[in-house]
């Protein structure tokens, strides 16, 4: 693996160079155990701990197959699908694996004993298999997670839509989170040169996840004026949503639960905050207890809306919580309104008051992932400088657990990455000029 690096490290990029390179039997990666599946018995979601499960060990490199690539992998990044195949929550991945082992004898590889874990990659190609034109070994990449087989007509108009579509590294082997990775192609784009790898790695499943939901055809559509309240608006993925509204001349309501939350969402230039802690901020109770919601605290939420927009109440409600705060998105969302929703990590069995959807002409959409076009434009927006990356902290992978700790205990802000085979961080930026034009918002969105 030395020598693998070395050859990144020196700059040299040619073809020739990386497709004479040896790669190893075995690689670096950080995995979960099939028969430690059981390990958090009985214990809530809280107290289940990624230190305990995930494992940083050797694993042997997969067979490369046709429309496939191996990456060697500088740097990675902590998505929640991470914190959940962690935890064994809301079930085992092992069952995605074997479901998957079962589609071809090209897919069988992915059925293991262990899951090599990580929806994130920043690296350079070194082989690519039968069929690829498009890639080349030496290339700098990054790899956003969908990975589909297109063997459906349902796939063809929107990727997401094909009966066989999977997120890389939470529904697939031999993800990120390690030092090499094997991706298929179309999961490939260019690297942002005026980034670090580091840098280049966090932005990738948030920032596609971000652009479908809010600014796609396929999420809420958002357009110059549109008013937009914004859950969780400082973390991984509300931090790529809240610079995507004010990118395009929307206004965000940035929700978040904590006072220096809320001066990370102003220095990303937000106005309009709202702190809804209890010991400091607003103070939102909308659960009475577990099974009764206060329909008091959505008008609360409403009127404070209504006091920092002017009257107006959201045209898009930037949903991801889930059950905590589903109720009051559907209540406070303007009428014709629409709530677009793509995770519940409070909880998956949502409740709401069905009179103020339908009654309203409210929409709620379904928002998962992107397809390869969603991702490819998300990603144009990090290569020229419109939208930056939110990476607060970086570990090395032998922390990685507790990189996964700090964010399934919410001790992060932005994205927590990770570094691979990168020795250090602050390497592999390549467009210095680009860069220090760029180093204002690159500073003050690494700060957040």
């Amino acid at each position: 693996m030395q020598a693998i690096l070395d050859a990144i490290l020196s700059g040299d990029r040619s073809p020739e160079t990386f497709a004479a390179l040896e790669i190893p039997a075995q690689y670096r990666a950080v995995t979960v155990h099939k028969d430690e599946v059981e390990m958090f018995a009985g214990l809530a979601s809280r107290d289940k701990d990624p230190r305990r499960s995930l494992h940083v060990e050797e694993v042997d490199v997969p067979e490369l197959g046709p429309g496939e690539a191996i990456v060697a992998v500088m740097a990675s990044a902590i998505n929640y699908n991470t914190v959940w195949t962690s935890i064994f929550e809301p079930m085992s991945t092992f069952g995605f694996l074997e479901r998957y082992g079962r589609v071809s004898p090209l897919t069988k590889k992915h059925d293991l004993p262990y899951h090599v874990v990580g929806s994130d990659l920043c690296g350079v190609v070194l082989r690519t298999g039968p069929g690829v034109n498009a890639w080349k070994p030496g290339d700098e990449v990054v790899a956003h997670c969908l990975s589909v087989e297109l063997e459906h007509a349902d796939g063809h108009n929107d990727t997401m839509l094909d009966p066989e579509q999977r997120i890389w590294g939470f529904e697939t082997n031999f993800g990120g989170l390690a030092d090499l990775a094997l991706v298929k192609t179309n999961q490939l784009m260019p690297k942002a040169k005026h980034l670090t790898w580091e840098e280049a790695a966090s932005p990738g499943l948030v920032n596609s996840t971000a652009y479908r939901q809010l600014v796609s055809r396929n999420g809420a559509g958002m357009k110059l004026g549109d008013v937009v309240l914004i859950w969780g608006a400082s973390g991984g993925l509300g931090s790529y949503a809240t610079q995507m509204a004010l990118a395009s001349g929307a206004t965000p309501i940035c929700v978040v639960s904590s006072p220096d939350k809320a001066e990370i969402c102003r220095r990303m230039g937000a106005e309009l905050v709202i702190d809804r802690s209890h010991d400091t901020g607003e103070g939102y109770r909308f659960w009475k207890d577990e099974r009764t919601q206060d329909p008091k605290e959505w008008k609360r939420l409403g009127a404070k809306i209504r006091e920092l927009t002017g009257g107006k109440d959201p045209d898009i409600v930037f949903e991801h919580p889930g059950r905590e705060t589903f109720g009051a998105s559907v209540f406070v969302t303007r009428r014709g309104g629409t709530i677009v929703t793509c995770a519940s990590t409070s909880g998956f069995l949502h409740e709401y008051d069905n009179r103020y959807l339908w009654m309203s002409l409210k929409r709620i959409v379904g928002s998962h992932f992107a397809n390869y076009r969603e991702a490819w434009e998300a990603n144009d927006l990090i290569n020229r400088g419109l939208i930056h990356p939110t990476l607060s902290r970086t570990y090395p992978l032998v922390d990685v657990g507790q990189a996964a700790y700090d964010v399934h205990r919410n001790l992060h802000q932005g994205k927590v990455g990770v570094l691979a085979l990168a020795p250090e961080p602050g390497l592999g930026v390549t467009d210095q000029k680009k860069r220090d034009a760029l180093l204002p918002a690159i500073n003050r969105f690494r700060e957040v």
